[in-house]
């Protein structure tokens, strides 16, 4: 098995004349060793978003970086959220305006200049029921003042018929159905999107190893100083020094607290998100997004050629690795998403998969529908760090947000050898950055030289996950034909893409590869046999 540290070779890829970049890979083994031999400025524990970011940052601006994480990148939250890069809608009932503005800049930065090959525009349809919790007028005042914070850059909030809503969404009840508030935002493919930072977090010179298990930690004169870590795929034991440690494990970030002082009270309380995937009925041109009560909202989101509903708001108390979707759960959203869905839609026989995370919340009473989803830094009793909370909407801010306190620590211990974070690079985009559609028609057009020519979906598919990275799975493709070949004959995906998964993107498991480096397992079709063979493709390195 590889895994991939350094910078990146650049060559031209033999069917479209345009250039191409991979990694030169490096074995798990060896990265163990650069991580147990050197010393560290950073050592980033906790591989979501928040710690990838953070690791990205760090690496932008001179820091000697590490990130490890006990599962795969993005195993956890970061890959069991709603898709959605947004502004946040219903923060507006609270008064937060501010907030809004600052996820609308947020979100524009990351699907226009850092990553538009991997995000992309969503319209949504907010329908105004006879009876329901919103009136029209309401509701149109607030899309009009959601858009205009968005200084108008996905089109004016307004108001539809009924009639035409129905036409671009032909599954929406129109029972009862008094108006549609329209306004727009983005989506993406979560764990696509972290898979990529990781990559830019390499470009920058990090050092980074998943399935890599924090047992214990460092400690020098009472400060922590670095990680014990066992490498769970083959049981090796080994350490990591570094001169600052940040927790960065999202739900388990009170675990690892108790780890630098087992008196830690929580920090946190934990909110269970459920979600299920359907296949549609039907094309949808918007999605839906449907006031249940005062505060909450449930989605249909058309996503990856299905459909996405959710999602739920319970507070949890168990253990996070236990987190799972239970048949009260599958109810809630379905009966919910009943509120402004034809049945035929909502058939149990049409769900694929379904999937729940844990949203992080600050500590204390109430309503964890009604919690911030603010961000928490925290220092420990040994100098660890600890950050939690927030969204995927501000993954770079966040990321800003945990450097600046870096570089305020008492004593400032490594401001002298970080660039200031003002000074980096604004919107710096992530690897592969391309337009889409460009991407997509060159594929098409000479993608599949010498073979035969790539499928249109599969041509759309690529150009929309790896942006122009698309070129260097096309390039195996066409060197071997059975890396052509799709891996199910429903889904887009083709062979090449798990080599690919195996050689530059860390998949190390079935599971890696069919849940988050691809849509296999949310479609429902990681079939026992799909998994044996990726299983053998990922054994022959």
């Amino acid at each position: 098995m590889t895994t991939l540290q350094s910078v990146p070779d650049h060559g031209t890829h033999p069917a479209s004349g345009s250039t191409v970049s991979s990694f030169k890979a490096t074995s798990r083994a060896e990265t163990r060793e650069q991580l147990s031999t050197a010393t560290y400025d950073l050592l980033v524990i906790g591989g979501g978003i928040l710690g990838i970011s953070t690791a990205w940052h760090a690496a932008q601006s001179g820091l000697r970086v590490a990130l490890v994480d006990a599962g795969d990148f993005a195993g956890a939250t970061s890959s069991a959220s709603s898709k959605l890069l947004h502004g946040g809608l219903r923060y507006l009932q609270t008064g937060a305006v501010k907030l809004v503005a600052e996820n609308h800049f947020e979100r524009r930065a990351v699907s226009r200049q850092v990553a538009p090959h991997l995000a992309n525009p969503l319209t949504f349809y907010l329908p105004v029921y006879k009876g329901g919790p919103h009136g029209a007028a309401k509701l149109g005042a607030g899309v009009f003042a959601y858009s205009a914070l968005s200084a108008f850059g996905d089109g004016v909030g307004h108001l539809l018929s009924p009639a035409k809503a129905a036409a671009d969404v032909p599954e929406l009840r129109t029972d009862n159905l008094k108006a549609v508030a329209v306004y727009g935002d983005d989506q993406m493919n979560d764990a696509r999107m972290a898979l990529m930072t990781v990559r830019a977090t390499v470009e920058a010179g990090a050092t980074v190893l998943n399935h890599a298990e924090v047992t214990g930690l460092r400690f020098t004169r009472g400060r922590v100083t670095g990680a014990e870590l066992k490498d769970r795929t083959d049981g090796t034991e080994f350490g990591v020094d570094a001169r600052l440690v940040l927790n960065a494990t999202g739900p388990w970030v009170d675990h690892l607290r108790r780890m630098e002082d087992p008196e830690a009270a929580p920090s946190i309380r934990l909110s269970k998100g459920a979600h299920l995937v359907l296949k549609r009925t039907s094309p949808w041109k918007a999605a839906l997004a449907t006031p249940i009560d005062k505060y909450r909202i449930t989605f249909a989101l058309p996503w990856e050629d299905m459909l996405l509903l959710g999602t739920t708001d319970e507070e949890y108390e168990g253990d996070p690795g236990d987190v799972a979707v239970n048949e009260k759960d599958i109810t809630q959203i379905l009966d919910e998403a009943a509120f402004s869905i034809r049945d035929q839609q909502l058939s149990r026989d049409l769900i694929t998969y379904s999937f729940a995370g844990l949203r992080v919340l600050p500590g204390g009473p109430g309503d964890t529908s009604k919690a911030k989803r603010e961000t928490v830094v925290t220092e420990g009793r040994g100098g660890m760090l600890s950050v939690a909370g927030g969204k995927w909407t501000t993954f770079r801010h966040i990321g800003r947000t945990v450097m600046h306190k870096l570089a305020t620590l008492p004593g400032r211990p490594l401001a002298e050898d970080m660039e200031p974070i003002a000074q980096l690079p604004k919107k710096l985009p992530l690897p592969g950055i391309a337009n889409p559609n460009a991407v997509a028609h060159r594929l098409l057009v000479d993608g599949g030289t010498p073979g035969p020519r790539m499928a249109a979906d599969t041509a759309r598919h690529l150009a929309t996950h790896y942006g122009s990275l698309s070129f260097d799975i096309a390039r195996l493709a066409s060197e071997d034909p059975a890396l052509a070949e799709r891996v199910h004959p429903d889904a887009p995906e083709i062979w090449a893409q798990v080599v690919y998964a195996r050689d530059h993107e860390w998949a190390e498991t079935a599971d890696d590869v069919l849940r988050r480096r691809t849509t296999l397992t949310i479609r429902g079709l990681a079939t026992d046999e799909i998994r044996g063979k990726v299983e053998d493709l990922l054994g022959k390195k």
